[in-house]
């Protein structure tokens, strides 16, 4: 393989999908030289989401067909299923660079599978919380369990931005946050995977990345160290969790 696959993982809303259109905005001499991996999901698309570049979006019952075949993984990933095609990626880095934006359930999966041992990677998560806030909770700074902390945390992030997204929140959109909140915590198990974690509290409900000409405060810092890392500079403010940081 002459491509690197850089992975950028973390829960729902964190900022991924806005750092990802920083560098269509901000570096796009980097943005053009990576390839997207685009996974085939059961849910249906979200305002402003495209078939084809966010994800494949087929029903359930697709996906479902898909699990028979060796070349695709499925995944069950907060409700919805969600399926990659190895062959694909192994064609596309044939090519050059594979970038993957997404959800660190098949992000780990990426890491860890058997078939994609051998192929040059760079990882890359994002977390809400640094290590340290991380272990000042769990010190008892605070009257919240890490878990119910999380979950919160994540929760306000979502439900600003699907208010972002829509004038009215139905029964379903507050179940849809609910169970995107309250996975935040599995997935944060999953960070000393990565060799990075860069902490960002600037979600994709904050301002700080569009409403300025350009990206502030941890929406500044996050794509700086992304750029960094890519192109294998230090970051300063990137981290490394060991395992059992997060109970």
């Amino acid at each position: 393989m002459t491509g690197r696959l850089i992975i950028l993982s973390g829960p729902s809303c964190v900022g991924k999908s806005p750092l990802d259109k920083a560098l269509v905005r901000f570096y796009p001499e980097i943005k053009k030289n990576l390839q997207s991996l685009v996974l085939y999901n059961s849910r249906k698309a979200r305002p402003g989401e495209t078939e084809g570049v966010d994800y494949f979006f087929r029903t359930r019952k697709d996906i479902e067909i898909l699990n028979q075949k060796e070349k695709f993984v499925v995944m069950a990933v907060r409700g919805d299923l969600q399926a990659m095609d190895l062959e694909n990626l192994k064609k596309l880095l044939q090519k050059g660079d594979v970038f993957f934006e997404g959800n660190p359930f098949i992000g780990s999966l990426l890491l860890t599978h058997p078939n994609l041992k051998n192929i040059n990677k760079l990882s890359i998560f994002m977390s809400p919380l640094s290590r340290e806030e991380i272990l000042a909770v769990k010190n008892g700074e605070s009257n919240m369990s890490l878990a119910e902390l999380l979950t919160d945390v994540m929760r306000r992030k979502l439900l600003r931005r699907t208010k972002k997204q829509k004038t009215e929140l139905s029964l379903k959109d507050f179940e849809n946050i609910e169970k995107r909140a309250a996975s935040a915590y599995e997935e944060l198990k999953k960070a000393y995977l990565f060799e990075h974690v860069i902490p960002n509290h600037d979600g994709e409900d904050s301002e700080n990345w569009n409403a300025f000409y350009y990206p502030l405060g941890d929406a500044r810092k996050s794509l700086l160290a992304f750029v960094d890392l890519m192109a294998g500079k230090k970051a300063e403010i990137s981290e490394k969790w060991e395992s059992d940081l997060i109970d």
